[in-house]
């Protein structure tokens, strides 16, 4: 008990950057979509994929229906998108790293329902699901 009374500070501390590490990853997997996740909404029509890896990569092969907006000129086509608010947007990359930024960009934007696909074209490859030439 004493060595608690006597640490009671560097405990708290522990323990508030550990719930800062847990709120921060529970943040992002709220807003990641599995593939299984991605294919019914893909499949009831209730989703729009906006693909965000560079004109050649998307054009060696992408998600059907996919529009390509590479990331870094995303800030400035957003408007493209706006027929699309009232769908869920699923942002895809090579792995999900540059999607889940993408993602962030498009929810500052106002879009609700926007999510990215965990793993990316990688993880959909790898599954055999279908992609488009």
């Amino acid at each position: 008990m004493k060595f608690i009374i006597d640490n009671i500070w560097l405990i708290g501390l522990a323990i508030l950057s550990g719930g800062g590490l847990l709120w921060q990853s529970l943040q992002q997997r709220a807003h990641q979509l599995s593939l299984f996740q991605a294919t019914q909404l893909i499949n009831q029509g209730k989703a729009a994929i906006v693909d965000v890896r560079d004109t050649y990569d998307f054009s060696a092969g992408h998600m059907r229906d996919a529009r390509n907006i590479p990331a870094k000129e995303l800030p400035q086509r957003v408007s493209e998108l706006e027929k699309f608010k009232s769908k869920a947007i699923i942002v895809v990359c090579s792995s999900g790293a540059q999607s889940t930024k993408a993602a962030a960009q498009l929810k500052k934007a106002g879009f609700n329902e926007v999510y990215s696909l965990s793993g990316g074209m990688s993880a959909w490859q790898e599954q055999g699901l279908p992609i488009a030439k």
